[in-house]
């Protein structure tokens, strides 16, 4: 990532198409799927009902999409927590969910600057985009997207 200013913190200016980001991981549990539903009010069977998905190709209950990607998302804002360059979470582009992920599945995020586009905005210098993908334990790609984000 480009250098930080002197009190430590990457702005707009500081960043350059090609920067990289790999978070931590972190293993999706039942309680948390449960959980998501309850929160979302999605309670279809694929994912909450071992019965339902018995027969299905991958044969147990797999994450929610949305639950990844709010995974995502916060695997993500843990890791740039110490480096708050980000003002908001601007929008999202080209979601896709191409891998079921079943509970027990650890993951974790990628982020690679593709574009940078300066704005002039009353709180932020411009908007970074990231082509961002959530990797599972075994290398594949669970989710892809290009997360947009309001940079100072």
């Amino acid at each position: 990532m480009g250098d930080a200013n002197d009190d430590g913190a990457v702005r707009f200016v500081d960043l350059e198409v090609g920067d990289e980001t790999i978070t931590h991981s972190r293993t999706l549990t039942e309680a948390d799927v449960r959980e998501f539903a309850g929160v979302s009010g999605d309670f279809n069977p694929l994912h909450l009902s071992e019965s339902y998905t018995a027969d299905l190709p991958f044969g147990e209950p797999i994450a929610h999409g949305a639950l990844l990607f709010a995974v995502t998302t916060g695997l993500l804002w843990q890791h740039r927590h110490e480096r708050p360059e980000t003002v908001a979470f601007y929008g999202v582009d080209s979601l896709r969910f191409t891998e079921p992920v079943t509970m027990g599945t650890t993951v974790q995020a990628e982020s690679e600057l593709i574009e940078k586009e300066p704005r002039d905005h009353p709180v932020g210098n411009g908007l970074a985009r990231y082509e961002t993908r959530l990797v599972t334990d075994d290398g594949s790609v669970a989710l892809s997207c290009e997360l947009l984000t309001l940079v100072k």
